[in-house]
């Protein structure tokens, strides 16, 4: 079977091209390159870079199938960065890696792989899929390492991807994935994980988005009382329960409870008042390819390392859900993905409003 291997260049992606290769499958590295390699290499991270690049190249000759670089700088921008300073700029908090798996990853590999007669597009992502023999639906899993299960990135992916997508490291844990690669001598064995945004590296994510923005309109810091306690110089400074960088003097910790984008205020307040009993989301992906037929026990993760939380999940029409949870959850926070589950399978997952 031919199958498209997208290469980041790091130790997952380059596992589950051996893992391919010993299978006897025929195999086409993929890389993508994500920005002008022209640019200064200190503006990007420890993934996405030129040398992320060589190291896919260098492990591709090692198992001898062909490689290329393709050019997804458009893409990334308009998919990936202009998405994530929109959001921030909205008082929302945004997460890239959703956004460049599912939509930018998946959508653009599936049609390039089927130009090469590829049957399937494989990634290092730690996740499973099967298919229910009741139904004949693709089922999007958790991966067996729970420590590094990444199924939260994908909740976007359609059934039609789904039917074209490989997870080889789905049932291995991190140790096993690094033991293979030192097996076959790849020099990528003990190369770190990519742990910070590609795209803004040294952390300063305001910073960023000052960037790109022309105006940055300041405002108000109140308590929830309305009282004003300070003034900010944008709220694309801001999260939902931060507690550091407030600028505010006043004795006891405070974190941002809400974000105004209408008329450019954050409220903040006590831990206490960072609970939320439900949620709702928009843009909500159901991976069967239609939502339950009505409210069920589920449970939902509303950070990449939250732990899930349950409660009743219910479809409310078109692409909206709404989690009521058993208990309540400390900063439910607008922009972030909010996945649901039932037990190690996702049910689908949005954007939390």
């Amino acid at each position: 079977m031919r199958v498209v291997v997208a290469m980041s260049g790091g130790v997952d992606s380059s596992v589950a091209a051996v893992l391919l290769a010993e299978a006897g499958h025929d195999l086409v590295g993929f890389s993508m390159q994500l920005y002008d390699q022209r640019d200064a290499p200190e503006a990007w991270g420890s993934c996405c870079s030129l040398g992320d690049l060589q190291d896919a190249r260098r492990v591709a000759n090692q198992l001898g199938f062909p490689h290329y670089i393709v050019n997804f700088e458009d893409e990334f921008r308009r998919t990936v960065v202009d998405n994530f300073v929109r959001e921030y700029a909205a008082g929302r908090t945004p997460i890239p890696c959703v956004h460049c798996n599912s939509a930018l990853k998946f959508a653009t590999l599936v049609e390039r792989a089927a130009a090469l007669n590829a049957d399937i597009v494989a990634t290092g992502h730690y996740a499973r899929i099967d298919r229910d023999d009741a139904t004949g639906r693709y089922r999007l899993r958790r991966g067996l390492d729970r420590d590094k299960d990444q199924s939260y990135f994908l909740f976007s992916l359609t059934q039609e991807q789904l039917s074209r997508a490989a997870f080889p490291l789905g049932e291995l844990t991190k140790p096993e994935v690094r033991a293979i690669a030192a097996r076959r001598g790849l020099a990528v064995a003990a190369k770190p994980d990519s742990q910070e945004i590609c795209f803004v590296p040294d952390g300063d994510t305001a910073g960023f988005v000052a960037r790109q923005l022309a105006n940055i309109p300041a405002g108000t810091i109140t308590d929830s009382s309305g009282k004003t306690l300070g003034r900010h110089a944008g709220i694309h400074q801001f999260t939902i329960g931060q507690r550091k960088g407030l600028g505010l003097s006043t004795g006891v910790p405070l974190y941002v409870v809400k974000i105004d984008p209408a008329d450019n205020s954050v409220v903040v307040g006590g831990k206490h008042e960072l609970g939320r009993g439900e949620l709702t989301a928009s843009s909500v992906n159901w991976i069967a390819g239609a939502p339950p037929p009505g409210p069920m026990r589920a449970a939902a993760q509303i950070r990449h390392r939250h732990r899930e939380a349950p409660g009743v999940l219910t479809p409310q029409g078109g692409d909206r859900a709404r989690m009521l949870f058993d208990e309540p959850q400390i900063a439910v926070t607008p922009g972030q993905a909010v996945v649901f589950y039932d037990g190690d399978t996702v049910i689908g997952g949005g954007w939390i409003d």
